[in-house]
């Protein structure tokens, strides 16, 4: 029986394996993602034609773009981060030969990975609870933005659910690393 490199073995053919959490959370990011690069696009070219066509001006609307940006670039990133495409440099899978030392550097990689999400998601929750609490805790003085008063916790709680699904599935590919270190891409 062949041996199964990383990348199969965390992939299996025709992408990740999804149960019906991944389908639920998954389906989820992607109409998110969906809905709000649509959302981007109308919301940029009706503010360009109203100021370059109309000569007016659409007042307040980037606050409304930081609010669709930040759940647009999040929620793509626990997608990238479940199939396994998240921006990374795969030198390791590109240079280095089969065998232990590929291995080992794959899991090594995902380790650290899991770790600085971690952290992230730490400081994430942290981020969101302040905006969602307020600087005092109380629910009093909630940051808002300037013009439309948006609770800023709306954009923190994009980033937070990002980084708590990104750590999820980097965690999973950790797992899935470590049993092809020790066995040797057998399960």
């Amino acid at each position: 029986m062949p041996q199964k490199t990383v990348c199969e073995a965390s992939s299996g053919p025709g992408g990740p394996k999804k149960n019906f959490f991944d389908k639920i959370v998954i389906g989820s990011f992607s109409t998110i993602t969906l809905v709000t690069g649509f959302a981007l696009v109308l919301l940029i070219s009706a503010a360009t034609f109203i100021r370059y066509v109309l000569k007016g001006d659409l007042y307040g609307y980037e606050e409304w773009v930081k609010l669709i940006a930040f759940w647009l670039y999040f929620s793509g990133a626990a997608i990238g981060a479940y199939d396994g495409t998240h921006v990374s440099a795969d030198l390791v899978e590109a240079y280095v030969a089969e065998g232990f030392i590929k291995r080992f550097l794959t899991f090594l990689k995902s380790f650290v990975t899991v770790a600085v999400m971690a952290l992230y998601v730490w400081y994430g929750y942290d981020f969101f609870m302040f905006g969602f609490m307020g600087p005092l805790g109380t629910r009093v003085a909630i940051p808002m933005t300037t013009i439309w008063r948006i609770p800023m916790w709306t954009s923190y709680l994009g980033i937070f659910l990002g980084f708590v699904f990104m750590l999820y599935y980097f965690a999973v590919e950790l797992i899935q690393n470590t049993r092809v270190l020790f066995f040797g891409g057998r399960s």
